[in-house]
Parts: structure tokens; C-alpha cells; sequence
């Protein structure tokens, strides 16, 4: 069993939120277990609770046709979310749902190591850059250590604000590039800021 197929298993019996109550399937996650691009979305939806795979509705649509657009189908990248259980009505995940969910995607990124990890929304963004607006740091890239941050908006942003589609695309057309930089873009300032503080 693979790393990953073993921390499933464990996710799929984690009762430690009231979501679980409410599920129909837990989705932990999908793609390569050596992926170089990890995308975290929000939370499942109902289509995604239904199948137990992240993105497979509209939004996961056009995730897919983003992917494609840099010549990426989704079994080349891995896609999770910063929760695994779908709050009711699709409302939006409390604090306490997301940081019982915290150890999970810690170490499904431990297991990936990823070299680039794309935020998709501001709840993703959030774990990272819990000070910043989506919209003021949507397809800029951060360097903190060995791994590239980049913030985008959600898929499902599109679909809900026509307008947005486009900047949507634009920033996925930049990940190939950035990644090519990869350990030539500065650090961020905000790890030297902290770093000074020690």
C-alpha cells in the first residue's frame, strides 16, 4: 500500500468534526504521489461528496481545462482540499473544521513534496498568507524555503463572476515559467522578517 492509499484509510475514519455526521463520502484527495504541482481547493462540494473525488463538478471542470491549457491532465498533478468532508448546504468551513483537517494535508504534503503548492481561493490562501486579499496577491508567486506559493482564485470564482475567468487563466498560463525559475526567485521578505525575529 502506497503512503498515500495508507493515509486514506485513515482519513476516511476520522470522526474528530461534526461533518462527519453529515458526509456522504470523505474525499481526501487524488493524483501523483510525486507530483510537482499541488492544488488546494476549499471544501468538497456536492458532487465531489457524492464520488469521494475532489473537483469533479463545474468547478473541477474547469480545473481540468485550466490544466490542460499547460498541457497537465490531472493524474500529473495531486488536488486536495483544506477540509475532507463537505459542510452542510455547501456553506463555509468553520475554523474549528479546518484545523481538525490541518494534520491531513500537512501530511499529504509531507508525502508529495511538492515543489510548487497553488492556493485556489482565499481559504487555501489563508494557511499560508492569513494577512493577505486574494485579490491583491492572485498570480504572484512566493518562495518560502524549497517550495513556490501561488495564490490563485478558485475555480468556482468563474462560474460565479464571469469577469474573473479570464484573470483566472491567465495566471495557470504563468505556472510552467515560475516553476522553471523555481530555486532562482527570491525569497519572500516575509520569512526573512520572521527568521529575524529569533
Amino acid at each position: 500500500m502506497s503512503a498515500l492509499a495508507g493515509l486514506y484509510e485513515e482519513i476516511r475514519a476520522c470522526r474528530e468534526c461534526e461533518l462527519a455526521k453529515y458526509r456522504t463520502k470523505v474525499v481526501p484527495g487524488e493524483g501523483a504521489e510525486d507530483a510537482d504541482l499541488l492544488f488546494i481547493g476549499e471544501a468538497p462540494g456536492w458532487h465531489e461528496d457524492q464520488q469521494g473525488r475532489p473537483f469533479v463538478g463545474p468547478a473541477g471542470q474547469f480545473l481540468d481545462q485550466l490544466l490542460a491549457s499547460i498541457g497537465l491532465r490531472r493524474e500529473e498533478v495531486y488536488i486536495a482540499n483544506v477540509i475532507k468532508c463537505r459542510p452542510p448546504q455547501n456553506r463555509e468551513p468553520l475554523p474549528v473544521e479546518i484545523e481538525s483537517c490541518r494534520r491531513w494535508l500537512d501530511r499529504q504534503i509531507e508525502i508529495v513534496q511538492p515543489q510548487m503548492i497553488i492556493t485556489l481561493g482565499r481559504h487555501s490562501l489563508a494557511r499560508y498568507f492569513p494577512n493577505d486579499s486574494i485579490g491583491k496577491v492572485h498570480g504572484k508567486p512566493r518562495r518560502l524555503g524549497d517550495v513556490i506559493y501561488y495564490p490563485m482564485y478558485h475555480p468556482a470564482a468563474a462560474l460565479h463572476q464571469g469577469s474573473l475567468r479570464r484573470t483566472i487563466e491567465t495566471d495557470m498560463l504563468k505556472i510552467p515559467q515560475i516553476l522553471a525559475r523555481g530555486k532562482d526567485l527570491p525569497q519572500d521578505a516575509v520569512e526573512s522578517h520572521q527568521l529575524s525575529l529569533f
